[in-house]
């Protein structure tokens, strides 16, 4: 099915895109814009970016490496105003 009509990025590109970033480096985090060069493009129009998306988020590979995980967290009551009064 093609995403990106722009680009001409099916899911199927995307697919291998994340599985081929997966198995070259276990902890990268993949990214849309890492997609788009690993496949040799750019963004275009950016009409394509919620089914692209979702495209990745179906793929197994696509995980965040345990030890990133949760490094944003909720602001607490001191950092609500970033130091300010």
């Amino acid at each position: 099915m093609i995403i990106c009509h722009c680009q001409n990025i099916s899911d199927r590109d995307i697919h291998a895109a994340v599985d081929w970033m997966r198995a070259s480096d276990p902890e990268t985090l993949i990214t849309p814009g890492k997609i788009y060069h690993a496949l040799g493009k750019a963004a275009d129009c950016g009409g394509c970016m919620p089914l692209f998306l979702s495209t990745m988020r179906k793929n197994d590979n696509l995980h965040v490496p345990m030890h990133l995980r949760g490094l944003r967290r909720a602001p607490t009551k001191e950092h609500l105003h970033e130091g300010r009064r």
